[in-house]
């Protein structure tokens, strides 16, 4: 049964991981930045601003799940 929950946190750890690295790609910096493809520069039906505190919104939870899999993770990791 422990091994199962480890299987579980890890693949939450990695989708999570590969979840934030996308959102933070997205990101525009002062260039624009990867999310000017998506339609975050032009002029989109939500608005630059809106899409842009959504990906905000969407990476900042991508990061508490990541933190907390990785410390339910190191404490499977302990106990086995």
């Amino acid at each position: 049964m422990r091994d199962v929950f480890l299987y579980i946190t890890l693949v939450l750890n990695v989708v999570s991981m590969i979840g934030l690295i996308a959102g933070i790609l997205m990101h525009s910096g002062r260039g624009g930045g990867l999310s000017d493809m998506f339609g975050g520069g032009g002029g989109a039906a939500l608005g630059s601003t809106a899409a842009e505190r959504n990906l905000n919104r969407i990476t900042f939870v991508a990061a508490l799940v990541w933190i907390f899999s990785l410390v339910a993770f190191t404490f499977f990791l302990e106990r086995v």
